[in-house]
């Protein structure tokens, strides 16, 4: 039996490229996940969902889950925008936001008169240059810039294919103003802590489920917890050979992490 799937009393899943496979459409699930999210839950342990998704608002995001057929509730995901606009509110933050659309009504109450940080999140349609340009001159005009980015992703999978994620706009902006991102999505330490804290699950006792190599993988087992990476999603078999990150084990898709882990109980 696998020695990765022992004693384990949490799962952190993450949500595109395990449970579905987003899209123009709305996306749609990857076969077996709906099942393996009712088994989990049928099964005492503990869950959360683990999240870099900055389209939409939590709210938004979760009944679009639950029209697929899932079995999720907006107290279970753990995303960006809500800890982002803690942050903002915890150090008297403005932000300037380049963010999609469907996401703005996360910061409905954050003070973004005169703007004193930039936030970036996957905007989408609104990675233009002007909106980019905007975001720069906000940066770049202050003494100590500020940059909150919502994950650092690479890429993404939807329907039609791959899409430039956050992360590589993030990157412009470190570049173009001399400035390091303070990352608050995957792969930021305090974001996988917040959830096993919810949990209340220790770092040795959670598998984290994804199919980022990096954000997913490395940083779950940064903190101390077993990764496991699905070969659905953004996944491409070169990731096998990267040079830093090697999971705890390799599993088709979910419903296949699923039933290793619950043979195990």
């Amino acid at each position: 039996m696998a020695a990765w799937a022992r004693a384990v009393r949490g799962l952190l899943l993450d949500v595109s490229g395990v449970l579905y496979d987003s899209g123009g459409d709305g996306g749609v699930p990857i076969a077996g996940s709906v099942e393996a999210v009712r088994r989990i839950k049928a099964s005492g342990l503990k869950l959360r969902f683990c999240t870099n998704e900055t389209q939409a608002t939590r709210e938004k995001f979760v009944k679009k889950l639950q029209g697929m057929g899932f079995d999720i509730s907006v107290a279970e995901v753990i995303a960006p925008a809500p800890a982002a606009c803690h942050i903002l509110k915890e150090r008297g933050l403005r932000p300037h936001l380049l963010v999609h659309d469907d996401l703005v009504p996360e910061f409905a109450e954050i003070d973004k008169a005169n703007p004193n940080c930039v936030v970036i999140g996957d905007a989408a349609a609104n990675f233009t240059y002007a909106n980019l340009n905007e975001a720069f001159r906000v940066l770049i005009g202050m003494e100590k810039p500020v940059l909150l980015s919502l994950g650092r992703g690479r890429y993404y999978k939807e329907t039609d294919g791959l899409k430039l994620d956050v992360g590589a706009y993030m990157k412009a902006l470190e570049y173009a103003c001399d400035v390091q991102a303070e990352v608050v999505g995957k792969p930021a330490k305090k974001f996988f802590e917040s959830a096993l804290a919810e949990m209340g699950v220790l770092p040795h006792e959670a598998i984290m489920i994804g199919d980022d190599i990096v954000n997913d993988v490395g940083g779950a087992q940064q903190c101390g917890m077993r990764a496991l990476q699905v070969r659905t999603g953004k996944y491409r078999p070169c990731d096998e050979n990267h040079p830093d990150v090697k999971p705890d084990a390799y599993v088709n898709n979910l419903a296949e992490a699923v039933d290793i882990i619950l043979q195990q109980m």
